[in-house]
Parts: structure tokens; C-alpha cells; sequence
């Protein structure tokens, strides 16, 4: 980007804000069609928000509301990133989960979520007596389960560091410490001004596309655009997800899911690639993202879990770290759905934004990748 020395003016065809798991991979797509793209990182690397703090779930498809862009951005994505990550060796396993019905709940809901998965073309989910669940997971406690074996767990880092190889590959260049302050419209794209923390360090950018993949920062960082009308930028909400970590091993050999809960799947046991056990997340809204893991909620996670797993020990369960949720609906608000709004919904010129890309936003990373090429090839 120049020699970086006082004020700049450079001009690219793409440029994509954000460097997470979402935005690594949109720059790719955009790369590999044969597109001059930058990548912008306001952080020192790729990856250190959102991205690195969730569940690591493959997940297969089944809660969202059919005909929804989850629904069919996290299929599409399911199956893309399996292949993805066989092709490209990215650590990986599809390890399958159980999705429980506690004792003291109503099993008539695992139908409501059997239904759901049909109607967005998932058709491998099994239902399990008690009996069928002793026989795979003996230590559950459960009326009843649900068994998806698309589900599975991969190494989030290592994905995100393949998709930056590739994009680096393909011609993309990546720069860090680059924070878009704000954009100006023009008659050919958008003015971005961009700082490195420096102030005598100012870069002016003109690009013809800008692709805003910044996560929790995304309505923030449209609000800055002149051109971005403020009734298409939707409320930010920010609910946190807890996680703790368990000492010692668990009985356990595949992903275990509670019913979900309003805003999220409930607290869930997951496995990472080594084998080591986790819970989590759980949902506490708040007013401003909130990155500290609450360690008095430890009781509550115990209590949540011995709902099908009788056998957790409290004192076992570690903080490990929490996540904050970007949601575009309040507490209560219904169910939300990723919002990918080019110039043909907000009237910007130029500029596609990513709005409410939360879970299950990793499993469908390459799957937006591809929408948001296929946005600019329809609008370009």
C-alpha cells in the first residue's frame, strides 16, 4: 500500500473489511475469480475476534427457520467446508452429536426440531429411545435424542490460515493494523480512509467494491459510510456465550446438545480435535460486546449440564474464555437470520455489508464467500 509516508491515494478493485473466518474466506472467492482484492485487518493478525471464540462446530443444518439464508448457507457451507478441509488437510473430524431431551423436559420438542431439519433438506437425523442413547452414550441421562451425524468439530485457526494462504496465493494481499475510519461515496465506488494507528500514517483508498465482514463491528463501521442510508443499518444487540473448560475426561465420544434455548443452542458439550472437553456457550445479553467469562455462572453451567449428565462435577469446570454474539434482534425479538444487503437493498454504490453473522457463521463461511462473489457479479 505504498511507501506509507503521510497521506496516500491508491485505488484497488475489492477490498474486504475484516479479517475473521467470514471475511478470510470472501476474500479468497473474490481472489480466485481473478479479482484484485485487499484485505483489511484493524487487529495485529487474522482472527483474534469472534471467529476465535466459539464452539469449533461443524454444524449440519438443522435449527433454522426453512428458506432462511441460515438454513441454506449453513448446508451448502456444511458440505463445502468437509470438502475444504479434506482437500486442503485443515484438522478436522466428523465426530456427529446428540441432540438430548433432558428427564424433567418434553421430548415432543425433538419432533419440532426432526421437522425443521427435514424441511431444509437435512435427512440424517435419527431418533433415539433411551434406550438407543445408553447404548451410544452410556453416562447421559435422557428421555430421548436426536442423532446427527453431520455434525463434527475442525481446528478454526488452521482453517483460517489455509484460507489466507489461498488468498495470498490467488494474488490477494492482507494488510493488519488497518482501521477504516470511514467512506465517501464517489462516482465510481468508495473513498475509504484508513489509519494504522499513527495519525501522520493516513491512507485515502478508492475501491469500486467494499465488502464490510467486520462482525461485531459491522453496523458500526456503516454508519461511517456517507452513502449507506442509516434506516438499512439494523440495531446491534450483543449477547455473551460463557465457556468452561472440564478437568479431566469425559464419557463421552461425540458433541452433546441440550434443547435450545431462547438466543442460542444451550449449554453444550464439545470436544476439541485433542479430545479435551468444554461447555458452553450460555446467553447473557449486554449492552457492549463483553469479552470477560463470568466465573460465578459455574453453578448455573453445573446445573444446566446435570440435566443429561448427571455425572458432571462442579468443581471441574474451569473459565475458559466467552464470545459475544452479534445479534440485529433484542432479547425475546424471535429468530434472526444473517442480513448480506448489497446495492440493490440499501442503495450504497459499490458496498455489500454482513450484518447478524453469528453461528452458525463458520460452518457456513465458504458458502457466503460464494454469495457475496455471485452479489457483485449480478450488481457489477
Amino acid at each position: 500500500m505504498g511507501d506509507r509516508r503521510g497521506k496516500i491515494m491508491e485505488q484497488v478493485e475489492c477490498v474486504v473489511i475484516g479479517a475473521g473466518v467470514v471475511g478470510l474466506a470472501t476474500a479468497r472467492a473474490l481472489a480466485l475469480t481473478g479479482h484484485e482484492v485487499l484485505l483489511l485487518e484493524k487487529e495485529a493478525d487474522f482472527g483474534t475476534g469472534i471467529s476465535s471464540r466459539n464452539s469449533e462446530v461443524i454444524h449440519a443444518g438443522i435449527y433454522y427457520p426453512a428458506g432462511s439464508l441460515k438454513a441454506d448457507l449453513c448446508v451448502r457451507g456444511r458440505d463445502m467446508l468437509y470438502a475444504y478441509c479434506r482437500e486442503h488437510h485443515v484438522p478436522h473430524q466428523r465426530i456427529g452429536k446428540l441432540i438430548v431431551c433432558g428427564q424433567d423436559q418434553d421430548a415432543a420438542q425433538l419432533d419440532l426440531i426432526l421437522e425443521k431439519a427435514r424441511a431444509n433438506n437435512v435427512h440424517d437425523l435419527e431418533r433415539l429411545s433411551p434406550d438407543d442413547v445408553v447404548a451410544l452414550e452410556p453416562a447421559l441421562g435422557a428421555r430421548a435424542a436426536l442423532l446427527s451425524p453431520s455434525t463434527g468439530i475442525v481446528d478454526s485457526h488452521a482453517l483460517m490460515f489455509s484460507l489466507l494462504a489461498d488468498f495470498e496465493n490467488a494474488g490477494g494481499t492482507f494488510v493488519k493494523h488497518a482501521e477504516v475510519q470511514r467512506g465517501e461515496a464517489t462516482g465510481g465506488g468508495t473513498l475509504l480512509h484508513i489509519s494504522s494507528g499513527d495519525e501522520a500514517d493516513t491512507i485515502e483508498l478508492h475501491s469500486q467494491w467494499v465488502i464490510n465482514a467486520t462482525g461485531l463491528g459491522a453496523q458500526a463501521l456503516a454508519s461511517r459510510f456517507d452513502a449507506m442510508p442509516g434506516a438499512a443499518i439494523p440495531k446491534a444487540y450483543y449477547a455473551q456465550g460463557n465457556y468452561f473448560a472440564y478437568s479431566g475426561k469425559v464419557p463421552f465420544g461425540r458433541l452433546i446438545y441440550p434443547l435450545p434455548e431462547p438466543g442460542g443452542l444451550g449449554v453444550h458439550l464439545t470436544l476439541d480435535l485433542a479430545g479435551s472437553a468444554r461447555f458452553g456457550p450460555d446467553v447473557v445479553w449486554c449492552e457492549t460486546p463483553d469479552f470477560v467469562v463470568r466465573a460465578e455462572r459455574r453453578a448455573l453451567f453445573a446445573a444446566a449440564i446435570k440435566r443429561y449428565w448427571p455425572g458432571v462435577v462442579e468443581d471441574r469446570l474451569q473459565p475458559a474464555f466467552a464470545g459475544v454474539r452479534p445479534k440485529i434482534v433484542p432479547r425475546g425479538g424471535g429468530e434472526q437470520d444473517f442480513i448480506i444487503a448489497g446495492p440493490s437493498e440499501h442503495g450504497a454504490r459499490g458496498q455489500i455489508h454482513m450484518f447478524g453473522i453469528e453461528s452458525p457463521g463458520l460452518t457456513s463461511s465458504l458458502a457466503i464467500a460464494d454469495y457475496v462473489s455471485a452479489l457483485l457479479e449480478r450488481t457489477a
